[in-house]
């Protein structure tokens, strides 16, 4: 499986972004996918994640009411839109999928992952 993330870039505060995770390649086993991001100097943390099997949706408490995950089957892609941007938004976004089992929370679960993406948010 491959992941072609999209969507970064440079935002002033308040302001939108909307980031895009293309999967290729024997998406059939994949139930669920995520965004996860890393600050410089932090460990790499859930965002939200996307369960194909009934549009579930998750979110850390920091997104919440801020930022819409989605999903459409017929491109095997997921969608991450973020309003209200916050400074601390400022990170490399990564998109991960998983065909093992556990929670969607759990970086570890997740055996696919794309490139970073760039999110910076100004003041």
């Amino acid at each position: 499986v491959q992941l072609q993330a999209s969507g970064g870039g440079l935002v002033q505060a308040g302001g939108s972004l909307k980031l895009s995770c293309a999967a290729s390649g024997g998406t059939g086993n994949i139930y669920s996918m995520g965004w996860f991001r890393q600050a410089p100097g932090k460990e790499r943390a859930f965002v939200a994640a996307f369960r194909w099997s009934y549009s579930g949706t998750y979110y850390t408490d920091s997104v919440k009411g801020r930022f819409t995950i989605s999903g459409d089957n017929a491109k095997n892609t997921v969608y991450l839109q973020m309003n209200s941007l916050k400074p601390e938004d400022t990170a490399v976004y990564y998109c991960a999928a998983r065909s093992a089992g556990g929670s969607s929370l759990n970086l570890n679960n997740y055996n696919y992952w794309g490139q970073g993406t760039q999110v910076t948010v100004s003041s």
